[in-house]
């Protein structure tokens, strides 16, 4: 490999979509494959015009289901793959990325969410939190990060390489059109400096020696031939993944011990509810803040938790109520009343969730 991309800590002002480039050059990416849809463009621009310093590597193919197919190729042959896409695309990505979960695979895969459905706008949603998390037809054997801001951007892009290889699930990193566009300070830096140590990429196929002889050999299916088969494979996937899940699953709750509310949200979401629940906490109510960063596996246990103390839980979200259902399952038979604050396809402001509380209290 070339010359490392970073040195030491850098401190940038850019836009998410290049923090995400800059962010898979930390990572050790090898290659990327892709296919442009607005508002994840500028990550494939980014990618093209520093990958030759560095000895990577883009495909341009021609469309989002070939992007995720190649990236799956890609994984197979040892290399540390990844694709981004938004909207419509990430709808096609699910095909590529079903086969991904079936066999186990490390993709990565980075969605800037856009307004839905189909093409819609090209400006920004969270309308694709069902679609990522529970996307495909399978059960979700998926891991899904949310951040919210920029530097979060670099380090769960980073991160979402190192979960993907080290439990060989898909892992997907769900940012939006307004994290992707606007600029912001970050900090750059090399994982190695930090004591992050990245997991090795391995080859599937390809590998020295006779299989069976030298070897074990490489089993990589995603045909069954009987229902007790596949229900078989099946039951050792959700054993992994239940396993995995305390160690991978991410929140952050402020404020919730007295709280006669609590809000919910997650994503860009989140940086005006946290800005809400300090001026909310000023003006004396009782308020408090629930943020899932990982809406796939999600913090249950640690939500029911919350929403048992509680009276209320105010879910705000740019969608109509699919973190809601996130929520609702994780918290069932529990007694706080929820209270909706969906815009789809819309930012909400911290004044908007301050009306809200107010209302609602």
């Amino acid at each position: 490999m070339s010359e490392k991309p970073i040195t030491g800590e850098k401190r940038a002002f850019m836009t998410g979509n290049e923090v995400v480039a800059w962010a898979a050059l930390a990572a050790g990416a090898d290659i990327m494959y892709g296919y442009p849809i607005t508002p994840q463009n500028e990550i494939m621009h980014y990618w093209t015009r520093q990958i030759p310093k560095y000895g990577r590597k883009f495909l341009q193919t021609e469309d989002e289901l070939s992007a995720g197919f190649t990236t799956v190729g890609g994984v197979l042959a040892g290399l540390k793959a990844f694709t981004a896409t938004a909207g419509p695309g990430n709808t096609l990505m699910q095909e590529p990325m079903s086969m991904a979960e079936m066999m186990r695979l490390p993709t990565v895969t980075i969605v800037q969410q856009r307004g839905g459905p189909s093409t819609a706008t090209v400006i920004y949603s969270q309308q694709e939190v069902t679609l990522t998390t529970m996307g495909g037809n399978g059960e979700g054997l998926r891991i899904v990060y949310s951040p919210s801001n920029h530097q979060e951007l670099f380090d769960y892009t980073v991160k979402a390489f190192n979960t993907a290889w080290k439990y060989r699930f898909p892992t997907f990193v769900l940012g939006d059109g307004y994290q992707a566009k606007m600029r912001e300070s970050v900090t750059l830096y090399d994982p190695a400096e930090k004591g992050i140590e990245m997991v090795p990429a391995e080859k599937y196929v390809g590998k020295p020696g006779t299989p069976g002889v030298d070897r074990e050999p490489g089993h990589y299916r995603n045909t069954y031939n009987t229902e007790e088969e596949l229900f078989e494979v099946l039951q050792q996937h959700f054993a992994d993944y239940e396993k995995m899940a305390p160690e991978v699953v991410e929140y952050d709750q402020q404020a919730t011990e007295d709280a006669d509310l609590v809000i919910v949200a997650h994503g860009v979401v989140f940086r005006g509810v946290r800005d809400a629940v300090k001026e909310l906490r000023a003006a004396g109510l009782k308020v408090g803040y629930f943020r899932p960063i990982t809406l796939r596996p999600f913090p249950a246990e640690q939500l029911k938790a919350v929403a048992n103390k509680t009276k209320k839980l105010l879910i705000a979200e740019s969608a109509q109520g699919q973190l809601a259902r996130l929520v609702k399952d994780a918290i069932y038979g529990a007694g706080a009343e929820i209270v909706p604050m969906f815009r789809p396809g819309v930012g909400i402001t911290t004044e908007q969730i301050v009306a809200k509380v107010k209302e609602s209290l």
